[in-house]
Parts: structure tokens; sequence; C-alpha cells
């Protein structure tokens, strides 16, 4: 058997079974090298689990060496989840019987996933909407016709119609949607007004994140422009104005890191700290996320033809952040 065929088991598992001819190599990574739709993450909860083997005994260190011969690998059936409504508070911009608009929290995760089953705007979405809520998008993400990362904040738009969600998806698919985001960045990007186009796929260093690529990918395209700095002739922050063109996931954040200047507080993208003062200043501010928020989305509305724009403001702690960094 290669090691992309499997076998199901009666009680609805798949087993993968792993050759490795050579041995070395973290083992986590070796495996998910191998099995493409797994990530090192689930690789890692599946040893813990026991149910990663090698010659009939579990393997549960994933930090171990590879060692030459066939793993085997259990993969549970999914579990079948059906969103919960939760008493969720919602600010909502607009809403008719055909879409809902709400300026997204950071912290918020848009849909439920692995490790956030509750809490999500669908829970709060399916409290707020009943039964109204299209059903185009799934189980898992009723009305979702795009998403913010998790600690992302900002303008987001879901369709409580089938209509909508046809129409919304149409009008994202094609670009026709207005979309700006704010964002701080440790330094400024150069030049100060630009756009910046590649392409954005996994990183192959590590599946969780994404990567400007040479080959292979997704086109993106942001435009971008300083509206601030801090710090003098040689800042050390920045204000950026981000408008997308395309919308790839986590595409203002790999772009921003990509000129030297990621978003300050990002966990994923952030690389080497910022100067010891924008330190200070973040953690005074209390912010624990990237600096990004989705200030502006405007569209035509699917199904009535109004022309409808929506801009917030700056949340409480990147409000704080740039209070913080005028004085630098």
């Amino acid at each position: 058997m290669s090691d992309d065929e499997e076998e199901i088991a009666f009680d609805g598992s798949e087993t993968r079974l792993v050759e490795v001819v050579e041995a070395g190599g973290r083992l986590d990574k070796v495996l998910a090298d191998r099995v493409a739709e797994l990530s090192r993450g689930r690789i890692q909860a599946l040893m813990a689990a026991g149910l990663v083997r090698r010659a009939g005994k579990p393997v549960t260190d994933a930090s171990a060496k590879a060692q030459a011969g066939t793993y085997e690998i259990s993969i549970p059936p999914p579990v079948a989840a059906e969103p919960r409504p939760e008493a969720i508070p919602l600010t909502v911009l607009y809403e008719d019987q055909h879409l809902i608009v709400i300026d997204k929290p950071a912290g918020m995760a848009a849909h439920p996933g692995p490790g956030t089953e509750s809490g999500t705007l669908v829970n709060a979405l399916l409290h707020h909407c009943g039964d109204s809520l299209s059903g185009i998008g799934g189980v898992l993400r009723p009305g979702i016709v795009h998403r913010l990362d998790k600690d992302t904040s900002g303008v987001m738009v879901a369709a409580k119609s089938d209509a909508a969600h046809a129409g919304l998806s149409a009008l994202f698919a094609t670009h026709d949607i207005e979309r700006a985001y704010i964002a701080f960045t440790r330094g400024a990007p150069t030049p100060a007004k630009g756009t910046i186009q590649t392409q954005i796929g996994r990183s192959s260093s590590d599946r969780k994140k994404m990567a400007v690529l040479k080959t292979g990918g997704r086109e993106a395209i942001t435009h971008y422009e300083v509206e601030q700095t801090f710090g003098g002739a040689k800042p050390v922050a920045a204000k950026v104005r981000c408008t997308l063109e395309t919308g790839r996931t986590h595409q203002i954040r790999v772009h921003l890191a990509s000129k030297g200047s990621p978003c300050l507080g990002d966990p994923v993208y952030g690389s080497s700290a910022p100067a010891h003062a924008v330190r200070a200043i973040v953690e005074a501010a209390g912010l624990t996320r990237q600096a990004l928020h989705a200030a502006v989305l405007g569209f035509v509305h699917p199904v009535t033809g109004e022309r409808l724009r929506f801009e917030t403001p700056l949340p409480a702690d990147m409000a704080a952040l740039e209070a913080g960094l005028a004085g630098l």
C-alpha cells in the first residue's frame, strides 16, 4: 500500500500507512510531509491520543527522530458539529431581511473550527438572526461569505438569505468590494505609497503560516499608503492604510511583513521585536494581538441594488496604541 492509500474501518475511522525509508528528521514533520491533509498540529494530537503506531506500538513523542519502517496513523471520523445559538452581544451596523453588517471585535473567530467550537460570530448570528440565516455556507458557517482573522477587528457582512449569499459571494469573487484596513507597523514600509503584488500560499517551513512564494500560490494584491510615522526621521512605527484588491488568507499581514514592517503585536509574522519604546506603548495599550482593523467595507446590496458603505473607528486597544505612538 502506498503513502496516499487509505483503509476505512467499520467505525468510520481512516488509517494511513506511511513508509519511512530513511531514519532521521523530526517525526511529526516527517509524517505531516507525507500525509498532505494532516498538519503537524493534527499529527501531534493524534500521537498524544495513541493513534500513531509503529510495529504495533503507540508512538507518542512528536519530537523524536523518525525511524525507518511503517507508521500506522488512525484518523477518527469527523464529529458532526451543529453550531449552537449563543447570546453574544453584537455591534450591528446595518440589518435587513437579506443581510447583516457587524463590527467584529478582536478575539472572535468568524466560524467554528478545531479548538473554537463556540463563541464565534456564527454562534452569535444564529442567536440574533434565528432561522433566517443563509445556509449556503454549510452547517459550520451559515451566512459567512468572507472572514476576518480571529484577532483582526472590524466590519464584516453576513448573508441572511440565499439570494444575498449568492450575490455577496459573486461580489467578493470579482473583487467588487471596497475594503480598507488600518494597520500599525514596526518601522514604516518604503516607499510610503505603493502596491504589493505577489503570490501567497502555505509556507513550506510552517504549514500554519502563509508566505510570499516565488512559484505556486495565488495572486495577492494590496495597495498601501503610510498615513503617519512615529519616532522622527527614522520611524520606529507607522500607521498604514491598506486596501485590498484580492482577499487571501493573512494577506495584509504577510505583505506588510514582506516589506520589513509587520503589524505590531503580530504573533505569527512579527519576526523581531520593535523598539523598546514601542514595546512599552504596545503593553500599556493592552494590545495583545496584531494591530489590524478592517475600517471600511463598501458594496452594492446584492438584492436591492443600494450602495452601502460602512466605516468604523479604531477599537480601544488600537486607539490607545495610536495615542501612545503619537507621543514619540
